[in-house]
């Protein structure tokens, strides 16, 4: 179906708006990249009522507010729609009694990428390009290369050497040119820019792109409206924002089903998720649709947090980390650049770009959190809530975890945490034979293992010489 509204590209830099087009990708006047899609929001929202009733639970519910100029169902393999789950476990443990984890690993390929593939391909198959550019810690990669195999768009992915074997096979196997760069992930963006710029071919430009932030938003539509289904009939803390209180305005029913919660967290590398989610959560309060905007808690690891840095120094301007120390490599973006100094005015409701007034925006914070502290939150995610998450996701919980403790977040706050992706499963070996080498030891009896002589070496044998009386602790230091 031919998407009726209107799509504008406002320029952040000199205010120019311009006509949206998928080939657009600077502003006419100033030349600067930073372009935002701007909609007719009061008209949308008054025909999304009957637009909505008539729809399934899924990121195109919302499609007259994405830059898609032409809807293709065909591209779609179910992105969106994911659960919102009540977390009475772990908000019990922590006591919010109102904690909310949206499951993005219920996406196509296991995580909230697969929102940020589907808009972009359909945006680029719309538009006739077949080959694109793109680097990735992992996520991005694997989502594309599914959403390109199935529009026939050719695609090459720069991956840092650090990201897991697992997630480069995954992405070789969709049929996509995967380019291992030895370096760091702000260096292997780089490089792979001057290869599309070398071949002219177009370049996935994360948080400069319009589809991007775009498709992030749906997360923050879907949040509010699965919010206000699940609260409408209960009693909600007065100060989660529940749209149900009576109201003599015409969007009265559907104005009591969107709630906004109090906060929203996301665990951060380079911002692009939660810059796209906080202008979601803007255009619904502009909508009139919910009354609040969240506070965003954004999360990083703490190897590699260049924005906590320039949050807890007052600064506008994010110094980048030129090494970063952490085994989460996911979350190893060590420059932000202006996404950060966008997030950070937007929460505060100042500056660039800013829809809202200061008072009106819902702030937040950024916190840092350690290795040891993500990977134990694995723990406690898996073993309270029955859910296994990998460790860039676990980065929100442990940082959420972090803040209730500090008093920070109160305990009858409305709380989402974005569960953005799965933890890694075991590959069986399904890329061809010769793909590994295999060992096998013949076994031996356990009498002549027993009686091996002082020539025998290595851990079996070692193991084989142990007495319990003279030795009743065995400690194994493995080699990672």
């Amino acid at each position: 179906a031919v998407i009726a509204h209107q799509i504008i590209a406002q320029c952040l830099d000199c205010g120019r708006q311009t006509q949206y087009s998928p080939t657009l990708l600077a502003c006419p006047a100033c030349k600067s990249q930073w372009l935002e899609a701007r909609y007719d929001l009061l008209k949308i929202a008054a025909e999304l009522p009957g637009l909505l009733a008539r729809r399934p639970f899924d990121l195109w519910r919302y499609r007259e507010l994405l830059p898609v100029l032409e809807y293709n169902p065909n591209l779609s393999i179910g992105e969106g729609g994911t659960p919102l789950i009540h977390a009475n476990n772990l908000g019990m443990m922590l006591g919010c009694p109102n904690l909310y984890i949206k499951d993005e690993r219920q996406g196509p390929t296991g995580s909230f990428k697969d929102r940020q593939a589907a808009v972009n391909i359909a945006v680029l198959k719309e538009a006739g390009i077949t080959e694109v550019v793109l680097a990735s810690t992992g996520n991005v990669a694997i989502s594309y290369s599914a959403y390109a195999a199935r529009a026939g768009i050719k695609l090459w992915a720069f991956l840092t050497s650090l990201v897991p074997a697992e997630k480069m096979r995954e992405v070789a196997l969709y049929g996509t040119q995967v380019v291992k760069v030895t370096a760091s992930y702000d260096q292997a963006k780089k490089v792979a820019a001057e290869y599309a710029r070398q071949r002219n071919l177009y370049l996935e430009r994360g948080a400069r792109s319009i589809p991007s932030v775009e498709a992030m938003k749906t997360i923050a539509y879907e949040v509010a409206e699965q919010l206000g289904g699940m609260l409408a009939n209960t009693t909600a803390p007065a100060d989660a924002h529940s749209t149900a209180e009576a109201s003599s305005s015409p969007g009265d029913d559907l104005h009591r089903q969107w709630i906004a919660p109090d906060w929203y967290f996301q665990s951060i590398s380079g911002g692009l998720g939660p810059l796209g989610t906080l202008k979601g959560f803007t255009e619904l309060y502009q909508m009139g649709l919910t009354q609040s905007i969240p506070a965003i808690g954004g999360v990083q690891i703490e190897g590699c947090a260049p924005m906590v840095h320039a949050w807890e120094a007052n600064k506008d301007t994010a110094e980048p980390v030129v090494s970063p120390r952490t085994h989460i490599a996911t979350l190893s973006t060590g420059d932000p650049g202006r996404t950060y100094t966008l997030l950070r005015r937007r929460m505060l409701g100042n500056g660039e770009g800013a829809a809202v007034s200061s008072t009106e925006a819902g702030g937040g914070i950024f916190e840092k959190v350690s290795d040891e502290e993500t990977f134990r939150t694995m723990h406690i995610l898996a073993k309270l809530e029955g859910i296994s998450v990998e460790p860039a996701a676990a980065v929100a919980f442990a940082g959420l975890i972090k803040l209730v403790r500090a008093g920070t977040i109160k305990s009858d706050e409305l709380i989402v945490v974005n569960c953005t992706g799965h933890t890694m499963p075991v590959e069986r070996l399904i890329l061809g034979e010769g793909w590994a080498r295999n060992v096998i030891l013949p076994s031996q009896p356990a009498a002549e293992a027993a009686h091996e002589g002082p020539s025998s070496e290595g851990l079996l044998a070692a193991l084989n010489r142990v007495a319990e009386d003279r030795y009743p602790n065995v400690l194994i230091v493995d080699d990672t």
